[in-house]
C-alpha cells in the first residue's frame, strides 16, 4: 500500500471527462451501449462517443423527463441507456420519472450525473445540489456511485454496464488530482484502503478524498495516525471496511459534498449505531442551499475543505 505522502497530486483532470473517456470506451467495445443527453453535451463530455456512434446517441433537448422515459424505453429492448445532464436535472427534476419508470420496474438505465455539489461554483444554488445521493440511495434497487478522480470515474464508468440494474453515478466539473492508477479495476460495493492507521478513520468519497488525503498527511505532522478509505460506492455500502475500520481505530469521519443528512454520513452512522457506537464527526453541509461564488471559497464557508476533516478527526478522537 503507496503512503500518502507518496502520492503525485500534480496531475490534475476534472472528473466527468474520466466519464466521457469511459464513455468513449464503452462506445466502441459494446453496441448495446446507447447514450442520452439533455443538450449538454459538451459539459458532460459525451462530444466523442455522439460523433463516433451517431446512430447510438441521442440529445433529447432541455426535456429531462422525457429523457429518463426514453432510457427506460431502450433498456426494455436489451440496449444499456446511459443518460447524462447536470447532477441537479439528473434527481431533482425528474425523480418521479426514475422513481417510476426506472427504479419501481428495475430498469437497467445508468443515470449520469456532472456538476454535483457545490463545486459547480459560480452557477449558482439553482443548479447547485447537495441532496441528489439521499435521493437515490433511498429507491430500492439503486446503486450509487460517487468516484473521486478521472481514473476511477472512467473504470466505474466501464464497471457500470456490466452491471444489471439502475446505477446513479455522480461526478464533477472541477479538476481534482488524479492518484488512482489508471488500470485499476473498479468494484461496486467495495471499499478502498488508502491507508492504514490506528488512531482514526476517515471515510471519504468524491472531491472529498483527496481533501482528505491532505488532511491526513497534516495529521501524520502532529503524530496522529489515519485510516483512509475511499467510499466509492455509496449503496451498496460496504460495511465491512467500516466496521473493522472503526474496530481499530475507535474514531471516525466521514467526508462529503453533500447534504449532512441522508449522504455518506447518514450511511456510516447508521451502520456504526446497529453493529458498533464509535464516536463519528461528520464532514458536509449542515443544512443548507448553497450559493455562487468559487470552488475552493464555498468549500471553506460551508465547512468542507481540509481543515474541517483535521478539526474533526481531532474532535472524533477527543471523544473515544
Amino acid at each position: 500500500m503507496k503512503a500518502l505522502q507518496d502520492y503525485d497530486l500534480s496531475i490534475a483532470s476534472d472528473t466527468r471527462s474520466g466519464f466521457g473517456a469511459g464513455l468513449t470506451a464503452l462506445g466502441a467495445a459494446n453496441d448495446k451501449v446507447v447514450a442520452l443527453c439533455a443538450d449538454l453535451t459538451g459539459s458532460l463530455k459525451m462530444n466523442e462517443f455522439a460523433k463516433n456512434h451517431p446512430k447510438r446517441f441521442f440529445n433529447c433537448g432541455v426535456a429531462e423527463a422525457n429523457m429518463m422515459g426514453v432510457a427506460a424505453g431502450l433498456s426494455i429492448n436489451g440496449m444499456i441507456p446511459f443518460t447524462g445532464t447536470f447532477a441537479n436535472f439528473s434527481t431533482g427534476r425528474v425523480y418521479d420519472q426514475i422513481r417510476q419508470s426506472i427504479a419501481y420496474s428495475h430498469k437497467n438505465v445508468k443515470i449520469c450525473a456532472s456538476h454535483a455539489g457545490i463545486t459547480l461554483g459560480e452557477d449558482g444554488a439553482t443548479h447547485q445540489i447537495l441532496e441528489d445521493i439521499g435521493m437515490m440511495k433511498m429507491l430500492p434497487g439503486m446503486t450509487v456511485i460517487v468516484p473521486c478522480d478521472y481514473n476511477q470515474t472512467k473504470q466505474a464508468t466501464l464497471a457500470i454496464a456490466e452491471h444489471e440494474g439502475p446505477v446513479y453515478l455522480r461526478f464533477g466539473r472541477p479538476k481534482v488530482p488524479n492518484f488512482t492508477p489508471e488500470n485499476t479495476s473498479f468494484q461496486i460495493g467495495k471499499a478502498d484502503i488508502l491507508q492504514e492507521g490506528t488512531d482514526v478513520t476517515i471515510i471519504a468519497c468524491g472531491i472529498m478524498v483527496w481533501k482528505s488525503i491532505e488532511a491526513a498527511i497534516e495529521l501524520a505532522k502532529d503524530g496522529i495516525s489515519v485510516e483512509l478509505i475511499n467510499m466509492h460506492t455509496i449503496k451498496p455500502l460496504d460495511t465491512e471496511a467500516i466496521l473493522k475500520s472503526a474496530e481499530k481505530t475507535g474514531a471516525v469521519v466521514s467526508a462529503e459534498e453533500h447534504q449532512r443528512h441522508g449522504g455518506l454520513g447518514d450511511a456510516v452512522a447508521q451502520t456504526l449505531s446497529m453493529h458498533r457506537p464509535t464516536p463519528l464527526e461528520m464532514v458536509a453541509v449542515n443544512d443548507s442551499f448553497g450559493e455562487s461564488g468559487k470552488p475552493d471559497q464555498l468549500m471553506q464557508k460551508y465547512g468542507i475543505n481540509t481543515e474541517h476533516i483535521i478539526a474533526a478527526a481531532q474532535k472524533a478522537i477527543n471523544r473515544k
